[in-house]
């Protein structure tokens, strides 16, 4: 067994990366290599990769999506406050050595093994790693529960998050779905969905090859649009959105929004057998509720037709309960070089721990759906 980093996936077998990756859209060497050679996440924009790679021989028996990161955007758990405080205690917080998915906060494994014993081999090697460039911290985002009780072996702290997902129960359909919620939640929807069809808007499901070019072009116009209204920088750009098109067209879905059978708005959906995810949004006019519709509600509606399990909202946002998603906890893991303030933070996250179990509880109760 030898533990190696790899600057860049170029030079390493797509197929023994992707049967590391399983059915994962988000791990395949496609949608890496392409955030990486599109300029999205590499070493210009604050993520250079560092791949752990496990060889057994020829064979890529284990791999790590690392990355050397100069600051913390796009990382979807927020750890500001710690950076903050390094820098007023006259320490350097970056760089710091992170195991995500970039622009993703969707969770799935980290530690990728064919074997379950070889998860330990990673997370050893990823700590020397940080050892050896002596970066003040090494934190693994969204790992699976197989990977977290690993982490958790290595000392790692764990750290609790929140998001909000949609379960499918079998529903007929959006009608089934709705007759399940409380009277108030039926009636909101109903009429954010009526305004939207007013203002007439319809839309229509785009799904792998049938997602063209021209849609590819205009779905990158929508989504910088919308983050230049929110004066910020968009993270991907059109080459990106086109390689995965063209290379996973299986996990592609887009939603798009037209009036006067123009599109003015899409949605990005991608997906695998069991889960889609709601990825990526834009419009190029503003229309009221429009957003919940194509990003929310055309989203459930696709996972009911199509028979899937779970649809996958994004990060945060407590609103989203109202229709119909509701609170899973999410897990991080954590390593501090500088033993002090490893210390402190531990002990913030056991008081944000505790924090969260309320918050948990008063949502709860806040259920939207029918008592049966």
């Amino acid at each position: 067994m030898k533990l190696q980093v790899a600057s860049s996936l170029q030079d390493v077998n797509p197929e023994s990366w992707n049967r590391l990756a399983g059915n994962d859209p988000f791990l395949q060497h496609a949608f890496l290599h392409a955030l990486h050679e599109t300029g999205c996440a590499c070493p210009d924009s604050g993520w250079a990769p560092q791949y752990l790679l496990l060889q057994d021989g020829a064979e890529l028996a284990g791999a790590m999506p690392l990355y050397l990161k100069s600051h913390s955007y796009g990382e979807y758990v927020f750890d500001w406050a710690w950076a903050d405080a390094y820098q007023r205690h006259g320490l350097e917080y970056y760089p710091k050595l992170l195991c995500a998915i970039p622009f993703t906060p969707v969770v799935g494994a980290r530690l990728l093994v064919h074997e379950p014993q070889h998860r330990d081999l990673l997370a050893a090697g990823a700590l020397e790693l940080a050892r050896q460039t002596r970066t003040a911290s090494l934190h693994v985002l969204f790992p699976a529960a197989d990977d977290l009780e690993c982490l958790g072996r290595h000392g790692f702290m764990l750290r609790q998050g929140r998001q909000f997902h949609w379960q499918n129960q079998g529903y007929a359909d959006f009608d089934d779905f709705l007759a399940r919620l409380s009277h108030d939640k039926r009636k909101k929807i109903r009429q954010e969905r009526r305004r939207v069809r007013e203002a007439g808007i319809s839309f229509r499901w785009l799904e792998g090859e049938a997602i063209g070019a021209e849609d590819w072009r205009l779905f990158a116009r929508c989504y910088r649009q919308t983050y230049r209204e929110h004066h910020s920088s968009p993270y991907l750009n059109l080459e990106f959105f086109q390689r995965i098109g063209a290379a996973m067209p299986q996990s592609m879905v887009m939603i798009q929004a037209l009036r006067d059978d123009r599109p003015i708005a899409a949605s990005l959906l991608v997906r695998d057998n069991n889960r889609v995810c709601g990825r990526h949004w834009g419009a190029l006019e503003h229309h009221p509720l429009l957003h919940f519709e194509a990003c929310y509600y055309q989203g459930i509606e696709y996972a009911i037709a199509r028979g899937i399990e779970v649809f996958e909202g994004g990060a945060q946002g407590e609103h989203k309960m109202a229709r119909g998603l509701l609170p899973v906890v999410t897990q991080s893991a954590h390593w501090l070089a500088h033993p002090e303030f490893a210390s402190a933070v531990e002990k913030f996250l056991g008081r944000e721990s505790e924090l969260m179990q309320a918050q948990g509880a008063e949502l709860a109760e806040r259920n939207p759906f029918k008592e049966i």
